[in-house]
């Protein structure tokens, strides 16, 4: 049973991989045969994800790992799945049947290879988020990136193509840096699978040891670039906004990728056992997360769009869980963890959701900006046309539930999991120090609270524009297709709401097995190779 399970871990690349490259055989004709393996395939993935999930928490804080090749660690590459990284690849499969559900619509028509887009995007996800090996980072990031690229220019456009082009630029860029300081750590260590590295750390020579942060700062730069910290969040925005909705969406997951592997590896390569590094870069962090929360909530009260409300809405969320994982405390972590699902699957819903009512502003021409006089109405018509009040158009209504939905989650008003996953987190800041809380503390609660109120006052402002005013002939036509994907992710939402003790209780076990690591160091390192033990055992 145990080898089954270990072989759950390796499934999230290659279904997905596999996948891809069947549907860049097949012509782009043959959309409906394309759009159901394409649907099928990520549907089981899920199913994977959920079982991973499972096995993994029902292991305890054991993580499953899977050695490619039989090599044993750390000398081949091993794949391990804890309770961090199953949670990221679910989030990442639900992601990918909802933006393939809408795009069902219109949008896998605006351009070529679509799903085997989408398809490589999750496996180069599924990649980063599973493996033990920075390297392998580096490679699985690389794939995601490129998808993700056809993806930002997919449909064409002089702004799609201008700000696609300024994305792929600026992680080209990221991944220089990011191959710079590969290379510095593994020159000093000699290592580069992550467990290994939490080995070797606290054993190195003073001399070596600024070399070594050097390179762990180059690749921290790096990872903050993906995750969108101010002052070099520039790009975030305008690509977001620009990209195609079901781009967008999956898109919503790509900056807490950055957020993963910074969480991941400052807990377990500099934290409280790594010796001289303990704690390096956790300033940076904290201060670099602080700002991006206020340059994010400057941008959402400046907005005049939704969609560049939606893309600084991104660094408001990023910001907080820079400053969460920066705090480095485990009660902190845990909120930021519930926060990271809530935040994630609310954009993606918002970013479906603002075409959809995009169409309705377009339609019905804004018409705020429309004096009374241009319609020849006296006070007297106004009075009775107050008195008989105005049929809102049925999808108005829905996409105006919706709307509201995902305004409570975004500012964190109750009773929506955005709510529980701040208070979660403020409640950690201030119960975790208390009698001594330091000033950046405080600031960091004000912020959090300053931000939610900013995405309230922004979300409020563009939807009284947008539901309360006429729209008599301007409803627009929304598919079935296209309003589903929107109800199962704020669904979701509705659901860590309801089931928010459990959630919480996963989320806790998780933060402290991240801040306790020599767990998962041993699972990694003392993986036995399959026909090699005299026991038989295949793993964990």
């Amino acid at each position: 049973m145990d080898i089954i399970l270990n072989n759950l871990v390796i499934l999230p690349i290659l279904l997905p991989l596999a996948t891809g490259a069947l549907l860049f055989l097949l012509d782009d004709r043959l959309r409906v045969a394309k759009s159901t393996i394409s649907l099928v395939s990520s549907l089981l993935l899920l199913l994977i994800a959920v079982s991973l999930l499972k096995s993994v928490d029902a292991n305890g804080s054991v993580a499953r790992t899977y050695l490619l090749g039989n090599w044993p660690a750390p000398f081949g590459i091993v794949l391990a799945a804890d309770r961090l990284s199953a949670l990221m690849v679910l989030l990442g499969s639900i992601l990918a049947i909802c933006a393939q559900l809408f795009s069902l619509a219109r949008w896998s028509k605006a351009g070529p290879a679509f799903f085997s887009l989408v398809q490589f995007l999750i496996m180069g996800l599924s990649g980063a988020f599973l493996t033990g090996d920075v390297f392998n980072l580096f490679v699985f990031f690389e794939v995601l990136l490129a998808a993700s690229y056809g993806l930002a220019l997919h449909g064409s456009g002089p702004m799609r193509v201008r700000a696609g082009l300024h994305y792929i630029a600026i992680n080209l860029a990221a991944s220089m840096l990011f191959l710079i300081g590969v290379s510095l750590i593994y020159g000093v260590t000699g290592t580069l699978n992550m467990a290994d590295l939490a080995v070797r750390i606290p054993t190195v020579a003073a001399e070596n040891r600024p070399l070594l942060e050097a390179g762990m700062g180059i690749l921290g730069v790096a990872f903050l670039i993906k995750a969108g910290v101010w002052p070099l969040c520039f790009w975030l925005p305008t690509t977001y906004a620009a990209a195609s909705a079901p781009a967008a969406a999956l898109f919503a997951i790509m900056s807490k990728v950055g957020i993963y592997v910074l969480l991941r590896l400052s807990l377990l390569l500099v934290g409280d056992g790594s010796g001289a590094s303990a704690g390096f870069g956790s300033a940076l962090l904290l201060y670099g997360g602080m700002a991006t929360i206020a340059f994010g909530t400057i941008g959402v009260l400046a907005s005049q769009g939704m969609s560049r409300l939606a893309g600084y809405s991104i660094l408001v969320s990023s910001g907080t869980l820079l400053a969460a994982v920066g705090l480095g405390l485990t009660q902190v972590t845990s909120g930021a963890l519930f926060y990271l699902a809530s935040s994630t699957l609310t954009a993606s819903a918002l970013f479906l959701l603002i075409e959809l009512v995009e169409r309705a502003r377009i339609a019905g021409a804004d018409i705020l900006a429309v004096t009374t006089e241009a319609y020849g109405e006296d006070e007297e018509d106004l009075e009775t046309e107050e008195q008989v009040g105005i049929a809102i158009p049925g999808i108005m209504a829905i996409l105006g539930i919706f709307f509201g939905a995902a305004a409570l989650l975004l500012s964190g008003l109750p009773p929506l999991s955005g709510f529980i996953a701040k208070f979660a987190m403020l409640h950690g800041m201030l119960a975790a120090q208390m009698g001594a809380i330091p000033a950046s503390t405080w600031v960091l609660v004000a912020l959090v609270i300053i931000s939610g109120f900013a995405a309230l006052i922004g979300m409020t402002r563009l939807g009284i524009s947008t539901f309360w005013t006429s729209l008599e002939g301007a409803a627009p036509h929304v598919r079935l297709v296209e309003i589903t994907p929107v109800a199962i992710l704020l669904s979701l939402c509705l659901l860590l709401t309801v089931w928010g003790g459990p959630v919480m209780r996963y989320m806790d076990a998780t933060a402290a097995g991240l801040s306790q690591p020599q767990q998962y160091i041993s699972d990694v390192l003392e993986t036995p190779r399959i026909g090699v033990e005299t026991s038989g055992e295949a793993g964990h």
